[in-house]
């Protein structure tokens, strides 16, 4: 990937600006820890999209009328660089969160990326920033494409002025606890979207409506909530941070993509490894009250969440209430489960073949 139309000027920093990475077997938590620098441009109407800019990593300066902080004109995106055995790096499917991106962008009246220039201003930010790329096995470096709205007006309207930036964080798993089957709890107060809303789009608005249940499910000892549409909350749509996916032996059933629910990248990258290996798929509304009769009485073989963070997270139980709905065996993730995220993992870290060429290598 190359800059097409786009300038970037490059901010030299000087060695004492410049942090250590973490280095080999140091603990990684998710998303506390950034890199040196940082992607930057703006965006008018009468410029298009100008100054971009990799400088040192630092506090933006907005106004205290900004848009964003008073009506939410936000989008965002998350994607890993992964360090390869011969010491290169390379992205997983980048192209698609940038498509993603434009989508979201859309939904809150912001501007439009090219998806080249968008490229190739990451493959820019981290040709300079390789060196925090870890190599820990499971680790990896977080990628943070941000779109903000930053009119200096107290009103209600489209945003003129927008800043858009890219930020990096080596992180070591999303779970502490890593590849166990984690515990869900399923949401019958609060609902996050309905179709129309912000369900589909990768904004902070559609996310800060989920924090709440998410708080109180971990006060009660729970990993994650597991939404229902937000109508009759009688089916299931997503779990907080993932799509999720129920096992039928060799068949695998997710929740149609209605228009309240993420089009995830892993989630279609799950259905087609499947369709790869032969297995049978369904996207279809999924009714709480038969997924929790199927796994009761043992049809429903697994359940995994999908996402960027966590790739594949095997769930080990859904609760109801009180009531507990274990799924497999205790405490060990699915045959399936474990065949996709090894194989997915393997091919982002490049140990296994890429057969739909969703690897981009920029080093």
């Amino acid at each position: 990937m190359t800059v097409t139309k786009l300038k970037i000027n490059i901010q030299e920093l000087k060695p004492a600006e410049l942090k250590s990475p973490p280095a080999p077997g140091q603990k990684l938590f998710f998303g506390k820890e950034f890199s040196d620098r940082m992607f930057i441009m703006r965006h008018d109407p009468q410029q298009g999209w100008h100054n971009a800019i990799i400088r040192k990593y630092d506090n933006l300066a907005l106004s205290p009328a900004a848009l964003v902080l008073h009506y939410a004109p936000e989008v965002f995106e998350g994607l890993k660089a992964y360090r390869q055995p011969d010491g290169g790096i390379a992205l997983f499917r980048p192209r698609d969160n940038f498509l993603r991106m434009n989508a979201s962008a859309a939904r809150v009246c912001l501007p439009e990326l090219d998806v080249e220039d968008a490229l190739a201003a990451l493959t820019e930010l981290l040709r300079l920033e390789k060196n925090w790329v870890p190599s820990d096995p499971g680790s990896s470096l977080y990628i943070r494409p941000t779109m903000i709205g930053i009119d200096p007006y107290v009103g209600l309207k489209e945003p003129e002025e927008v800043l858009f930036y890219i930020i990096l964080s080596p992180v070591g798993a999303y779970y502490e606890h890593g590849f166990e089957p984690v515990s869900i709890m399923i949401e019958d107060k609060y609902v996050r979207a309905v179709r129309g809303g912000l369900g589909a789009a990768k904004t902070g608005a559609n996310y800060s409506a989920s924090i709440l249940a998410g708080h109180l499910a971990r006060k009660k000892g729970f990993d994650q909530v597991l939404w229902l549409d937000g109508v009759e909350q009688r089916y299931i749509e997503e779990v907080g941070s993932m799509n999720i996916f129920f096992v039928y032996g060799e068949k695998l059933v997710t929740s149609e993509l209605n228009g309240s629910i993420l089009p995830g990248i892993t989630r279609d990258s799950v259905l087609r490894l499947a369709k790869h290996w032969g297995l049978e798929t369904a996207e279809t509304r999924l009714d709480i009250r038969e997924a929790l009769s199927d796994i009761a009485s043992g049809r429903i073989t697994e359940v995994f969440g999908s996402g960027t963070a966590a790739v594949i997270s095997p769930v080990g139980a859904l609760y109801e209430q009180d009531k507990e709905y274990p799924v497999g065996e205790k405490n060990q993730a699915g045959k399936i489960t474990q065949k996709l995220y090894d194989e997915l993992t393997g091919i982002q870290y490049g140990r296994r073949p890429d057969p739909f060429g969703w690897l981009v290598r920029i080093s």
